[in-house]
């Protein structure tokens, strides 16, 4: 077969439809192309996610009762205190943040209760086996 013959007969193959790249028009160049994701940065916040503290029903209700307030820093250094005792070998940590307390199930990465300063005083604290200051 003449290179001609090839090339002729190569240009009408025609990929099936759903390998084929998406038709844009004029007016719109985005349609029918899909929304680029880069797939790095998804998973990064996924992980990013997985990595905050949850707080148990308990947790929420001693927050709530005890009107202690969490803010963005606060529960950043939370975080970090967390993964630090984590890092140790921690299993269940008693995490200071100013002058709160938060007792954590690390494996389960769950706040299990939350004190503050007046609430510490004169209280034992159980079944931890490190604490984090932040």
């Amino acid at each position: 077969m003449k290179a001609a013959d090839l090339q002729m007969r190569a240009s009408s193959i025609q990929a099936p439809q759903h390998i084929r790249k998406p038709q844009t028009t004029a007016n719109d160049p985005q349609k029918g192309s899909a929304p680029q994701v880069d797939f790095g940065e998804m998973l990064q916040k996924q992980v990013d996610q997985d990595r905050q503290v949850q707080f148990s029903a308990h947790a929420v209700k001693r927050l709530q009762d005890r009107s202690l307030e969490l803010t963005p820093d606060r529960l950043e250094r939370l975080n970090e205190g967390v993964k630090q005792a984590g890092a140790k070998g921690a299993v269940n940590s008693l995490v200071l943040v100013d002058d709160t307390a938060f007792v954590v199930s690390v494996r389960n990465n769950t706040v299990i209760t939350a004190l503050d300063k007046s609430g510490t005083t004169g209280k034992v604290f159980t079944n931890i086996d490190s604490v984090a200051i932040m």
